[in-house]
């Protein structure tokens, strides 16, 4: 039996695979994703969806069908601008979507023969990329029981791969039924039609481009070298290049770099660290690339001249003596 976990972490991994794996991706390009989380727990009756979705990395709008009086809801203040035509037919949607996702999870269990006392989950990813000039670049799609069974749109958008038995059987009724001939179409049609009307009631916030800062850090490791570290803070969208060089040549292999965060203010940052002989920084650069550069930018570490600690703290001291005399002879002639 597998381990239970909350399902607040299956929708987290759930986003951070959504979002980070974009074979594919274009720089400058645009994703509208959808990603629906459905849970069955012991001894529930009704399944749970979560429902998040995103244009690029904001999240715009979102359901979950345990909240009071659930119904769509906005999480950007520029998807606001929707008629309440627009929350109602969400709404309606996505809970038909509750029950159609709770009866295929619900298959799935019972063709792999799993006991309702199992903590149940099926993901659903789906989307579609468009460039900037509202070229349609290519659709996505992934289903996944647990975190085996899965259904997948290949990339040439025409056929499709399943993994495992079950999936195998679901993909077979898909396309006895013509379900996923209907996933296509949406996603070169409905899909890029939305993401164009998001683009541009969100086009102030979606479509800025807010250049990185960047700076270096130096610090000396116990063995005697030196970690070199180029930071890029405050900058959207998210996708950008660090890369570290000597004399031309790029250190991919040796070079730790950590996946792009959100700085919790609507921009990101990312950081790109390599380990360097004592001595030897000033032979290393830093390039940078973003869109909100007018060109990409190339960082050099360069030493800067410090005053040893103990001469400060000499300083401080010695001048606190002297101030301390001088009060000492005014207070003393008066």
């Amino acid at each position: 039996m597998r381990n239970l976990i909350p399902s607040t972490l299956l929708l987290l991994l759930l986003l951070l695979l959504g979002t980070l794996d974009r074979t594919g991706y274009c720089a400058g390009s645009h994703w509208l994703q959808t990603f629906n989380t459905v849970i069955l727990e012991p001894g529930m009756t009704e399944p749970r969806l979560i429902q998040v979705s995103y244009v690029d990395s904001i999240q715009f709008q979102g359901f979950d069908s345990e909240a009071p009086n659930a119904s769509m809801q906005p999480r950007a203040a520029w998807i606001e601008q929707e008629p309440p035509e627009y929350w109602e037919k969400e709404t309606t949607q996505v809970v038909s979507l509750t029950l159609s996702k709770g009866r295929i999870l619900r298959y799935i269990a019972n063709e792999n023969r799993h006991s309702k006392n199992d903590y149940r989950t099926l993901q659903e990813v789906f989307g579609c990329n468009l460039a900037n000039d509202g070229t349609f670049l290519r659709g996505d799609y992934r289903l996944t029981y647990y975190d085996y069974d899965y259904v997948t749109l290949n990339e040439d958008m025409i056929s499709w791969s399943a993994e495992g038995d079950t999936a195998k059987s679901l993909l077979s009724m898909w396309e006895t039924g013509g379900v996923g001939e209907s996933w296509m179409t949406y996603l070169r049609g409905t899909c890029s039609e939305r993401l164009l009307r998001f683009l541009e009631l969100g086009k102030k916030t979606l479509l800025r481009s807010d250049a990185p800062k960047t700076h270096l850090t130096h610090q000396v490791r116990p063995d005697g070298n030196v970690t070199l570290r180029c930071w890029a803070l405050g900058f959207y969208p998210a996708d950008i290049t660090l890369t570290w060089q000597t004399e031309g040549i790029n250190h991919t292999q040796d070079m730790e770099l950590p996946d792009t965060r959100p700085a919790g203010d609507g921009t990101f940052q990312k950081w790109a660290a390599v380990i360097v002989p004592s001595g030897e920084e000033q032979r290393y650069t830093c390039h940078v690339h973003h869109e909100g550069l007018p060109e990409p930018l190339t960082l050099k570490w360069e030493p800067s001249t410090t005053i040893p600690i103990m001469a400060i703290l000499i300083g401080l001291i010695l001048g606190t003596l002297v101030i301390g005399t001088v009060v000492y002879l005014v207070v003393r002639k008066k």
